[in-house]
């Protein structure tokens, strides 16, 4: 009786007794061989087959001449009134004006116009207010007198504002120190504030066993002390 190990010792039988089968199927024998004929399946192909296989056909573009005979029908054909009508152009919207050109023609009036008092005095350019002196006051720009016809609301809005009687203008980029601000001595309280504040690490410096003065003479609350106290249904009964 042979033993496990000689048993898988033991080569497996070849399943395969057709190597060159042309089938699924398991077949006893050989198949027959095929000739040249009937090795492949013909297939007849249907006339609309046969017309779609067909290459397409490329017609290159035949330049015609600009001028062409016309037909002597169309040389006598009369134009119908819908035909007339159609090849009318489109008249432009009601209410379609031309454009203007580029210069329009001024008319005598505007040629032959003299400017007004006001007009004059209203083209004249913006002018800033002139330094007088140290500097310290401005002088107003004097004003052209107002024409005769405007009226009080007019000449009252046409008057320019003034400037406060205490204003004293700009002050210069370089002025006096005062003697007091050179001879002055800054207290302790402004040096402190006037030294960078100083940027320490996280926790340097720090001790965690140093207890506070405040901790030290604190007292618990009843509702601490309750807190503190360990739960009824814990405690042993000795």
């Amino acid at each position: 009786m042979t033993t496990r190990t000689q048993k898988l010792a033991q080569p497996k039988p070849s399943r395969l007794r057709h190597p060159d089968r042309r089938s699924v199927y398991w077949l006893d024998e050989l198949p027959p061989p095929r000739t040249g004929s009937t090795t492949t399946t013909k297939a007849e192909l249907t006339p609309r087959w046969t017309e779609l296989c067909r290459s397409k056909k490329f017609y290159s573009q035949i330049t015609r001449s600009p001028v062409w005979e016309v037909s002597e029908r169309a040389l006598r054909a009369v134009a119908s009134n819908r035909v007339c009508s159609l090849a009318q152009p489109r008249a432009p919207a009601a209410g379609w004006q031309p454009e203007r050109p580029l210069l329009a023609p001024l008319n005598r009036a505007t040629q032959t116009a003299v400017a007004t008092s006001r007009l004059c005095q209203l083209a004249q350019p913006k002018r800033k207010q002139v330094l007088e002196g140290s500097g310290h006051k401005f002088k107003p720009v004097p004003m052209t007198h107002l024409p005769c016809k405007a009226s009080a609301h007019i000449e009252l809005l046409a008057t320019p504002k003034h400037d406060h009687p205490m204003f004293e203008g700009e002050r210069l980029v370089s002025w006096l120190v005062s003697r007091a601000a050179r001879n002055h001595v800054p207290s302790q309280r402004l040096l402190e504030l006037s030294s960078p504040k100083e940027r320490k690490a996280l926790f340097e410096g720090y001790d965690p066993y140093i207890v506070s003065r405040a901790a030290r003479s604190a007292s618990a609350s009843p509702r601490i002390q309750k807190l503190c106290l360990p739960l009824p249904r814990k405690c042993s009964s000795s």
